[in-house]
């Protein structure tokens, strides 16, 4: 226990479940803390439903840990005082680390905790068989863009998962963007369309971007109208909620500057090449989970 302070572990044990539902006065922990619960962190500082005195992160080295110092996040190198002194635990480690951390834990692992899975390729049936029996798990695929509350999440409930659990993951998730509910084997399929999507979506904004130089305009300038061009389309798919196709042949007027472009576009394949990446991705992310 922290010098001058209770202990948020022993204390939430005793008000579970009433006042753990209350997100602003949940404490949070992560056991790791790379660039993804980094991303998800800052959405959930951003949005204020977490204070950043209720936060704590683990991690073997202070080479990540100082950003989380700086956000006011509570951090150690002790993944064990994560457990006790939290009550919705992250899991961020790289997938190879996982198994070890899950021994460790374990011991602390209590029926007040919900324990959250951003691990790739880890399944909730593993997460269950290692952790103690009637553990509430979870396990969430979001995308980097959480950092800016733009994030697309999903997130499947293991066996012990009621709907009050489900429902305060996705309120918190929500502040990070977009946020739904589906079956695990949608998981895989969302890192290939989302999670490495993002990857895909600055190539082609990298793309747009140089077209604009190479026909004279300064590259900075250019970036910027990419990136507000991909911007604004995303947002009239999302609030008018039609199909793509309808909205691009809205764009398209008769022996006009953009079927010529869509022309060339075709020319190159670029729908085909674009779903053989997300396939691609995809069946990485299913191997991933035979490892």
């Amino acid at each position: 226990v922290m010098r001058g302070q209770s202990a948020p572990g022993v204390w939430l044990r005793r008000a579970w479940p009433r006042v753990a539902m209350e997100a602003s006065e949940l404490w949070v922990g992560f056991v790791g803390a790379g660039r993804m619960a980094g991303g998800l962190v800052r959405g959930l500082l951003r949005a204020g439903k977490v204070p950043a005195s209720n936060i704590l992160a683990s991690a073997p080295s202070d080479k990540n840990l100082d950003a989380w110092q700086e956000l006011g996040c509570r951090t150690t190198h002790c993944n064990l005082e994560v457990v006790h002194r939290s009550t919705l635990v992250f899991l961020a480690t790289k997938p190879h680390i996982l198994p070890g951390v899950l021994e460790e834990i374990r011991p602390a692992v209590g029926p007040y905790h919900i324990v959250v899975s951003l691990v790739a390729g880890v399944t909730i049936q593993t997460l269950q068989r290692l952790l103690p029996p009637r553990t509430k798990v979870l396990r969430i695929m979001p995308n980097l863009p959480c950092v800016v509350q733009a994030g697309a999440m999903v997130f499947s409930r293991g066996s012990n998962v009621g709907d009050e659990e489900a429902a305060l993951l996705k309120s918190l998730l929500s502040s990070c963007g977009l946020c739904e509910e589906v079956p695990e084997s949608y998981i895989d399929i969302h890192t290939g369309l989302s999670g490495s999507g993002v990857a895909y979506v600055y190539l082609f904004a990298e793309a747009l971007a140089e077209g604009a130089v190479k026909m004279g305009m300064p590259g900075a300038l250019a970036s910027r109208i990419a990136a507000q061009t991909l911007l604004g389309a995303a947002k009239m798919l999302l609030e008018t909620g039609e199909h793509p196709a309808k909205l691009r042949g809205d764009v398209c007027t008769p022996g006009g500057t953009t079927i010529y472009a869509l022309h060339q576009l075709e020319k190159g394949a670029l729908r085909a090449t674009v779903m053989d990446a997300v396939e691609a991705a995809t069946n990485r992310a299913c191997d991933m989970a035979k490892d």
